[in-house]
């Protein structure tokens, strides 16, 4: 047993505990490689011991800096944040798994220098990347080639890739795609436009694009290619197509929107033309971002799960930190019912 004046270390936890000192530090990291109960078992030993990881010799040890890059890509948005309301969403999950893994969280966005991707690990400014956005992905790609070939630690969210874009977490926009427009045909819609871009530049769009294409297919309805808009990211770009939809004078009784902002500006554009929604148009988006509820009607749209994705960030992040072995995931997604369907 130490005495007052002698500090415990985690050699002392792991004897205590019956495991190895590498143990204790992923279990204090909070790394997925260790299981539930043995982490507990050892946080439980910690605390009873008043142990407190000393991350500077554990920077030294390890030779890292404890630290975490979280980098968004400036998005055009509304108002002056310049981030998808979705990423924003996500900050507090990653924020809150990174301190109980023990790093520290830089946050920058990805325009702030043309060399962004050697800047951070290359610098020992961090351990490794989380990427939020990236705009046109044909144009991104180079970036992410350029992370692979350097060895650079990084996990990016997004749309998984059959390239070299590096390990990608996300949502199953296809399924997220296939539901909304399942929902809208069982609300007897037979008419369903899609707005958003579905290029190879958009992946997530595209796949939920996809998704729409399946449940229209599934439904014996045959795809009327003047029922698709592209549409990015914005209000204003939501409001467009749906003044295109209009002038093009093609009938549709409903709107698979491919983000929330894109439906919210499509909802305006309606009602500035007197169309009714739901009554005319019926209308689904897809991100679950606050104001979704707090339109009027309240939106209809495909949830991603925000606190399952930032921690899957994370740990994945740190497991490839740690030299382990991980692969691309999906989460599911959940379709939240409101009155603009």
């Amino acid at each position: 047993m130490k005495s007052g004046t002698q500090r415990v270390t985690s050699f002392d936890i792991a004897e205590r505990a019956g495991v190895s000192q590498p143990t204790v530090s992923r279990a204090l990291r909070g790394s997925s490689a260790v299981s539930a109960e043995t982490r507990e078992r050892i946080e439980k030993i910690a605390r009873e011991l008043n142990y407190s990881v000393d991350k500077h010799a554990s920077s030294l040890r390890l030779q890292r800096a404890n630290t975490i890059a979280l980098l968004f890509f400036e998005d055009p948005t509304a108002d002056d944040t310049l981030i998808n309301p979705f990423f924003l969403s996500m900050l507090g999950s990653i924020t809150r798994r990174s301190a109980q893994a023990g790093f520290d969280l830089l946050i920058s966005f990805q325009q702030l220098s043309s060399d962004w991707h050697t800047d951070y690990e290359d610098s020992r400014k961090a351990d490794g990347i989380i990427l939020l956005g990236y705009g046109d992905y044909a144009d991104y790609r180079p970036r992410l080639r350029a992370l692979n070939e350097q060895g650079t630690h990084f996990v990016r969210w997004g749309a998984p890739e059959a390239d070299d874009s590096g390990l990608t977490i996300g949502c199953d926009n296809r399924a997220g795609g296939r539901m909304a427009t399942e929902h809208l045909l069982k609300q007897g819609r037979r008419r369903i436009a899609f707005i958003g871009r579905c290029d190879e530049g958009y992946p997530e769009f595209r796949a939920r694009y996809r998704g729409y294409c399946d449940a229209l297919a599934e439904a014996g309805i045959k795809f009327d290619r003047d029922l698709q808009v592209d549409a990015l990211t914005l209000e204003s770009a939501g409001a467009a197509a749906v003044e295109q939809l209009l002038e093009s004078g093609a009938a549709f009784d409903a709107l698979v929107c491919a983000s929330d902002l894109i439906a919210l500006g499509a909802v305006q554009a309606l009602k500035d033309r007197g169309r009714d929604v739901p009554g005319d148009v019926a209308v689904t988006g897809f991100d679950n971002i606050p104001a979704a509820a707090q339109t009027s009607p309240p939106l209809t749209t495909v949830q991603q799960n925000a606190r399952a994705a930032g921690e899957a960030l994370v740990d994945t992040l740190i497991a490839r930190i740690e030299n382990q072995t991980v692969a691309p995931e999906l989460l599911p997604v959940e379709l939240i019912l409101r009155e603009s369907s």
